[in-house]
């Protein structure tokens, strides 16, 4: 792999970002946004405005994956920081979401965020809690039966958390 650059998102990346946010959302199995939202909608939910932050993973000119991070909750709750990442099928397997989270971590502790807290990791995609509890975090609850998969059904979420 050439080398890989995370970068902040600038609007002209949304070509490259929105098939990934299709491809992702329109498989099911990990985010609980409308497989039919349109292009406006997605960039809408995806790109956020400070104090969020989104960025890109690049090689060259080719975006590999994406996140977004910033606070969980506002006012009170604003000391702990939350983030979501989606990466393009053909670059899984090759560290993207590990550099993406790894990224993410930086930037929280960068910010002055006590914790980061995931409040829906799909009990069902191993990989993104293999790669979460790798960095650190672990599974404080579990929902149950929070996220209808195409294929498993009902499966819990789970809320995953780490001290910065």
């Amino acid at each position: 792999m050439a080398t890989m650059q995370i970068r902040e998102y600038v609007e002209t990346d949304w070509p490259s970002v929105w098939p990934i946010f299709r491809e992702v959302v329109g498989a099911g199995e990990t985010f609980a946004y409308d497989p039919a939202c349109s292009s406006e909608e997605a960039r809408d939910v995806w790109v956020m405005a400070p104090p969020g932050h989104t960025v890109v993973a690049c090689e060259g000119t080719r975006v590999l994956g994406t996140a977004h991070m910033g606070p969980n909750r506002p006012g009170p709750g604003s000391h702990v920081a939350t983030a979501s990442f989606m990466v393009s099928g053909e670059a899984r397997g090759r560290g993207v979401g590990c550099a993406l989270g790894e990224y993410a971590l930086s930037w929280a502790r960068t910010q002055g965020y006590a914790a980061m807290q995931f409040n829906a990791v799909v009990e069902s995609n191993h990989a993104a809690v293999r790669l979460w509890q790798a960095l650190g975090f672990h599974i404080v609850g579990t929902v149950p039966e929070a996220f209808e998969h195409p294929t498993l059904g009902r499966v819990g979420l789970h809320v995953m958390y780490r001290r910065l």
